[in-house]
């Protein structure tokens, strides 16, 4: 695989230094999350399916994002792979570039770039860069639970702050509590957007299509403890699922439970479903909700997104319930309990509401 000459368990030790300067090594958590090291040999698609994380030494870890208007420039992943297991995930793809397939490898071969945070002080600090704002979890979430073992985002966030430097935080994972103090002080000294991906706070849709996250309710405590603190924390309504989430009591539900968090803002994002993602959550559709297939078939039958009457429809239902639990207002804008320079727009998702043509993969 074209990854595996990057693994810390065989990589040269000398070239490695040549890097850097034998740095220390970071302090790590005392349970591995769930996770086993894969063994020496090489990491294969497929196999027993139980876990593993597989430590590499990255080469790079600013992505500076192509095209000529993207909706950031500069991205941060300090994994890739993600055990919260979402069917819709659209980062899926991603693995096939390892080798690996977009399904049940996604979910459980994680690789750990477990020399982010060195390597991000020493990006941060050439010459070359001009201090842009840098997104984080934006293909997949750096509060997955291996982030409870390996402990790269203290790093990460610590040398942000240092250099003063502006950067955005979107995830699913209660863990981002943890580094609460370090984000407060990285908002004093730079901007710093905060948001949290909640579609639905349905708990037997959660259970079934995020089953690896943290609930919903747990998720929009986050957003109260990030309130409670004076740090504004906007609130990604996303994915709403066409025929489980969609319904005018469901987005109330989850609309009032969002407000009563204290979320500054509110964004809401119809399903998107890329190749890689859409063959995955297809199968998972036709396993527990095959009476939904005709209707997705008609909906995404001609590429990636649902047709735009269909989103323009459910977005202005969101919108309303938002208005009415006074989100998205002039005063949804302040946070609570002090002046910090936190950015109230959410990170960018990586998921623009941009119409995608393709050819049908099955629905």
């Amino acid at each position: 695989m074209r990854w595996e000459n990057l693994r810390e368990d065989t990589a040269d030790e000398t070239a490695q230094q040549t890097l850097f300067e034998a740095p220390p090594l970071p302090e790590r958590g005392t349970g591995r999350a769930g996770l086993r090291a894969p063994g020496p040999g090489p990491v294969e698609s497929g196999g027993d399916g139980s876990p593993v994380a597989v430590e590499i030494r990255a080469r790079s870890i600013l992505n500076k994002v192509p095209g000529e208007d993207p909706m950031f420039r500069w991205t941060l992943n300090p994994y890739r792979g993600c055990a919260h297991a979402c069917v819709y995930c659209f980062a899926r793809r991603t693995h096939e570039y390892l080798d690996l397939d977009s399904g049940r490898d996604f979910d459980t071969r994680i690789m750990v770039k477990v020399n982010a945070g060195e390597l991000l002080r020493a990006e941060l600090a050439s010459p070359g860069w001009a201090g842009e704002p840098v997104a984080m979890g934006t293909n997949t979430d750096p509060y997955q639970r291996a982030e409870g073992h390996y402990r790269l985002m203290p790093q990460i966030i610590g040398a942000l702050r240092d250099a003063a430097n502006p950067f955005s935080l979107l995830t699913k994972g209660r863990l981002v509590l943890r580094d609460l103090d370090l984000i407060e002080e990285a908002s004093r000294v730079t901007d710093v957007g905060l948001a949290v991906s909640v579609g639905s706070v349905d708990e037997a849709v959660w259970r079934s299509v995020e089953p690896g996250t943290p609930s919903p309710r747990a998720r929009l405590d986050v957003v109260r403890r990030f309130a409670e603190r004076g740090l504004s924390c906007s609130v990604l309504m996303a994915p709403i699922l066409p025929g489980l989430t969609d319904s005018a009591e469901q987005i109330e539900e989850t609309v009032a439970a969002i407000a009563e968090a204290g979320a500054a803002r509110l964004t809401p994002i119809v399903l998107h479903l890329r190749p890689g993602a859409r063959e995955w959550y297809r199968s998972w559709l036709q396993r527990e909700h095959a009476h939904l297939v005709p209707l997705y078939r008609e909906l995404y039958g001609r590429g990636s997104y649902a047709p735009k009457a269909y989103s323009d429809a459910v977005v202005a239902a969101v919108h309303e319930a938002a208005a009415r639990h006074g989100l998205n207002g002039p005063a949804a804008h302040r946070p609570r309990g002090g002046d910090r320079r936190v950015a109230t727009e959410p990170p960018a998702s990586g998921s623009p509401q941009r119409p995608v043509q393709q050819l049908s993969l099955g629905f």
